[in-house]
């Protein structure tokens, strides 16, 4: 629910300081962009964090932590550094619209160990995995912010 919270607050914040004078983020994809840059820097900090990393290295799915394959924790760590890459971008104009595709094109991608998560019932710093409807609702809830931004 963080995630979903950052994407919120965030833009809404961000389109105050727009409409109060700060020219970068007047308007709503500035604001959006913005927002989902704070959202993926909420969760990219977490794949470093211990605990969490250990936790998220779990929601990989059985049969990408095979011998031969990358290590639960190598995946965690590069989609970790895609995460915060992105929000970086996200705030660099230029570069704003091909940051948010990828990252849409990123959470397309992990889904399934949020899917494998929510069926295994892989608990997150404790507490239960979140429901498969939930989850899904959200998750198309923070592709289409990503893709809006990058339109």
């Amino acid at each position: 629910m963080a995630p979903l919270i950052a994407l919120i607050v965030g833009t809404v914040v961000a389109r105050l300081l727009g409409l109060a004078g700060l020219d970068p983020l007047d308007g709503w994809q500035p604001a959006l962009r913005a927002g989902l840059a704070l959202m993926f820097v909420v969760t990219g900090v977490v794949h470093f964090l211990p605990g969490w990393r250990e936790d998220l290295a779990a929601m990989i799915p059985p049969a990408l932590s095979r011998p031969g394959l990358p290590s639960p924790g190598f995946l965690v760590a590069v989609t970790g550094v895609l995460e915060l890459g992105g929000a970086a971008g996200l705030l660099i104009p230029p570069v704003a619209p091909f940051a948010a595709a990828g990252l849409a094109l990123l959470m397309i991608a992990m889904f399934p160990a949020n899917v494998s998560a929510a069926r295994r019932g892989v608990p997150l710093r404790g507490r239960p995995a979140t429901p498969l409807p939930l989850r899904t609702v959200m998750q198309v809830v923070f592709v289409g912010a990503a893709v809006a931004a990058a339109v």
